[in-house]
Order: C-alpha cells, then sequence, then structure tokens
C-alpha cells in the first residue's frame, strides 16, 4: 500500500492540472483553492512517508534494490525498445529531498495567491514543475530520471518569461539555455553508461554492479559530473543563477533556487560519483579548484550587489559550493554533510526568496538602497529575513551550522593539501557573508522609512503560515540532527562503500 501512495507524489500535481484543464480561468478562487489543496495533500503524503520510512529501518529495504537500500521500490518495464523501465523508490536521502520539494512547491502555492496575470496557467506550470522534480528525486531509471529531469527547463523558461520581471526574457533564456547545454552533456554519458555496461540496462541499481571501463569513466565522468554541476552553479557555470533569480516570480526562485539547483547535486552524488567511482576518486581533487569562485568569491560579490535578488543568488552560489566541497570530501562525514547543506539550504533560500518577494510585492523594489526602517511596518516579514540571514550565516540552532560543521570535518579529514587550503577559505569566507547579511538587513529594515511607505502593511495569515513552516524546518534541523543524520549515514553507506573500494 505504501509503496502505491509513493507513486502518487508525481502523480498528484499531474492530475491537478488536468482536473483544473476544463475550469475556466476566470474563476481564479477556485482554481487556487485546488491547487493549494493539492499541495498540501501532497505534503502530508511525502511526510507521512517520509516518517514511515524511518520507523522502518534499513532491515526492510527492497532487497532486490541492493547495494541500495531502497524503500517503496518498484521496478516494471515501460519502453521496451528501450530496454527502460518505471523503476522508483526511496531511501533517507531522496525521502527528505522529496519533503523539501513538497515543502517549498506548498509554500510556493500559497504566496502566489495573488501573482498577476493569467493564474491557471501558472499554477498549472508550477505542478508540472512539481511532478518534474518529484520524478527525478523518485526515480532509479535514467530514462525515466532524464525525461523528468529535462521537463523542468522548459516549465521554468514559461514561468519567468511569462510573469517574472524586468529582464524577464533575457534571465529566462539564459537560465533554459545553460539549463539545456548541461543536460547535453548528461545525455552524452547516459548513452555512453547504456553501451560499456555491457548489460544494456539504464537501471542505477543494476549499472552500480559493473565496474565500467576506466578509459571511458576518465571522460565520462567530468562530463556527466559537470553536466549535472550546471543546476547547482558551480563555477564556471554559475552565471545563469543571479539573472534567472532576479527576474524570476516569487514562487518560481523558491524553486529554483531551493529544489532545482538540489537536483544537479544530487545527480552528481547518486549518477557520477555512484557509478564511476574510479574516475571520481581521480577528477574530484580538481573540482575542489573551481570552489574558490563558489565559496570565496562568490560573498564578495554580494557584497557589491545592491538587489535583494541578486545579493540571495550569489549567497546561494557559495552555500551550493559547500555541498561540492563535502562531495569532493569522498568522507562519510563530507558525504552527511553534502547530503544536509542539500536540504538545509532548500529551506534557507526557500524563506529568503519568500520574504523578499513578499516584501518586493508591498514596496515594488529590491533596491536596498531605496528602503529603509520598513521593519516599523513589516515586523513580521522582517523578522522572517533578519532569521534567514542568521541561518545563512550557520548560526548554532540552525540548519546550516550542522550541515557545514559535517562539511568542514569531512573535508579536512581527506589527506589533500588543496581540500585542506579551499576549507580554511570557505571557514573564513564566513565572515564576508555575516557583513553583506547584516549590512543589509541593517539598510532594509533600519533608519530612516521613506514617506511612501507609510501606507505598508505586514504579511496575512497565509504568507506568515509559509514563513513559520520554513522556520521550524531550519529549526527541526538544527536543534534535533540526530534522526536526519542517521537516516542519510544509512544512504550514503552504499555510495561512499563504492568509492571507497575502487582504486
Amino acid at each position: 500500500m505504501d509503496t502505491l501512495l509513493f507513486n502518487f507524489i508525481w502523480i498528484i500535481p499531474l492530475f491537478t492540472v488536468l482536473v483544473c484543464a476544463p475550469i475556466p480561468s476566470h474563476k481564479e478562487s477556485l482554481l487556487k483553492t485546488i491547487h493549494a489543496f493539492s499541495g498540501t495533500l501532497v505534503l502530508l503524503l511525502v511526510g507521512y512517508l517520509t516518517y514511515h520510512l524511518y520507523k522502518l529501518g534499513i532491515e526492510s529495504a527492497a532487497k532486490d534494490s541492493a547495494p541500495l537500500l531502497l524503500h517503496y521500490y518498484m521496478d516494471i518495464p515501460w519502453i521496451h525498445t528501450l530496454n527502460a523501465h518505471y523503476s522508483v523508490g526511496a531511501d533517507g536521502l531522496n525521502m527528505f529531498l522529496l519533503f523539501l520539494t513538497a515543502v517549498i512547491v506548498w509554500g510556493g502555492i500559497l504566496v502566489s495567491w495573488n501573482i498577476k496575470g493569467n493564474q491557471k496557467v501558472f499554477f498549472a506550470l508550477i505542478q508540472l514543475l512539481a511532478t518534474s522534480v518529484y520524478g527525478v528525486f523518485m526515480s532509479m531509471d535514467l530514462v525515466l530520471f532524464f525525461v523528468f529531469y529535462e521537463m523542468e527547463a522548459l516549465c521554468m523558461y514559461l514561468m519567468i518569461a511569462g510573469y517574472g520581471s524586468g529582464r524577464k526574457d533575457y534571465g529566462g533564456k539564459k537560465l533554459t539555455l545553460t539549463l539545456a547545454f548541461g543536460s547535453s552533456m548528461i545525455l552524452a554519458t547516459l548513452f555512453g553508461l547504456y553501451f560499456e555496461s555491457g548489460i544494456s540496462s539504464w537501471s542505477i541499481v543494476e549499472l552500480s554492479k559493473v565496474t565500467l571501463p576506466m578509459d571511458f569513466q576518465m571522460w565520462a565522468f567530468p562530463l556527466m559530473f559537470m553536466g549535472f554541476a550546471v543546476s547547482s552553479s558551480l563555477f564556471p557555470f554559475h552565471f545563469w543563477s543571479p539573472d534567472g533569480h532576479s527576474a524570476a516570480p516569487t514562487a518560481v526562485s523558491m524553486l529554483a533556487a531551493g529544489v532545482m539547483m538540489k537536483m544537479g547535486a544530487y545527480g552528481c552524488l547518486r549518477v557520477a560519483m555512484f557509478l564511476m567511482p574510479e574516475a571520481a576518486k581521480i577528477w574530484l581533487p580538481y573540482v575542489v579548484a573551481l570552489l574558490i569562485f563558489n565559496v570565496v568569491l562568490g560573498p564578495f560579490i554580494a557584497l557589491r550587489h545592491k538587489d535583494l535578488k541578486y545579493i540571495t543568488a550569489y549567497s546561494s552560489i557559495s552555500h551550493l559550493g559547500l555541498i561540492f566541497l563535502g562531495l569532493a570530501a569522498m568522507t562519510p562525514v563530507g558525504l552527511r554533510g553534502a547530503s544536509l547543506q542539500m536540504i538545509s539550504h532548500g529551506f534557507l533560500t526557500g524563506l529568503f526568496f519568500a520574504t523578499i518577494g513578499m516584501i518586493y510585492e508591498r514596496t515594488h523594489t529590491r533596491d536596498i538602497t531605496e528602503m529603509g526602517g520598513i521593519m516599523r511596518k513589516l515586523p513580521f516579514l522582517g523578522v522572517g529575513f533578519v532569521i534567514a540571514g542568521f541561518a545563512g550565516l550557520g548560526l548554532p540552532g540552525f540548519s546550516g551550522f550542522i550541515a557545514e560543521s559535517n562539511i568542514f570535518i569531512g573535508a579536512f579529514q581527506q589527506d589533500s593539501t588543496i581540500t585542506r587550503v579551499v576549507t580554511v577559505l570557505a571557514i573564513l569566507s564566513i565572515t564576508t557573508t555575516a557583513v553583506y547579511i547584516l549590512q543589509t538587513a541593517n539598510r532594509m529594515l533600519h533608519g530612516n522609512m521613506p514617506a511612501k511607505y507609510e501606507s505598508l502593511t505586514d504579511a496575512c495569515f497565509r504568507e506568515k503560515i509559509v514563513v513559520v513552516v520554513l522556520v521550524l524546518c531550519l529549526l527541526l534541523i538544527g536543534v534535533f540532527p540526530g534522526w536526519i543524520a542517521d537516516m542519510l549515514d544509512q544512504s550514503i553507506a552504499p555510495i561512499f562503500a563504492k568509492i571507497n573500494s575502487a582504486l
């Protein structure tokens, strides 16, 4: 029964689009109610399945999913000519990513309640984007994985170009074309995996049992890893992120930074590193050198910007760099830290972009130099933004502290000079992060308030619920990290075992 329910995670959003299709566009209240109900239903379903997986433990993992420890595992033939299967399953890692997605989608629907334009199309695109992301995190067949992975780029472009602000067409095209470039690299290596494995299978489970030829791994791993890394803004493929975020509506920024950018890091770990561990041990030390931009220069660039979304985008680039530092450490603690950072950063950027969007909706500006003193009129949103800032600093008590501590410890365990040097630089860059976050909060919230903001109203109940839930998620992981760390360790163990046993 639970396995059947697991499949409804991606089916419900798609079914919601079909249910809403015949409803006239002018019945906005009905449409929004249906989409909100759908988002809430999926969130409750994913919450139940996450708790149930925690209670089950590794002993009840599906035997035919070995070496992975998957629950809710299903594998049935799908496209016979390609030997592709409908293969889905979950361990702690992708179950938590599914929960993260459900929270961000639910929150994105609620904060977009008053979106301008055709609301019927907008909410349909949110549901299609949700379908795509759920499918990526559920898939254990590479054809199925890639189909879902490709869906999100088109949805993102349509939402940014149709409902964004500023240079929305430019930002949407830049995002879509850059992601398409990364997808082309992934697709090339997927065909290589299929033919070089000698088993004519797209199954991640089956491919993990094969040792791929080293000459293939040496060119396929960097191509696949960097193809996925495009989505996660790893230097030098970071350039789409600031323009894409600045042009996107609030819900799209929440989904892009909170969820979509984790798809790339997840693909690097679940597919590239797991299936080609020998090449991973050779190539990942070189990836560490690229992180100097992400974790060191990213905060300095954020310091110079005045647009709230650009500041948050460059902050995200920096925090995402820490995920890759944890992956490159190739230690159990580092991999756990990278996984925790995927989840933590998702909630953090969701909170950041939600509060920024609500403030922009009221002030009609994201330029911090045009604000000042708005805490007097927007105390709830101001506190929400400050909490997001503290969480971004890695303040103890929030999820970022736990994730970053694991990453730094795991990276120091790696006997590599460049890894340790970059780790030290990353730790020192926290000071720069503190400067731009405190500077931004001070300029926005304190000082003299322009007279035009006298009529501002604070967050409504619907918006407050979103902020409170995101803050609680950050605190829950930060204060009680043990249970989630244990589940992630179980998920990471098979991946680390393959990397550790590689030549």
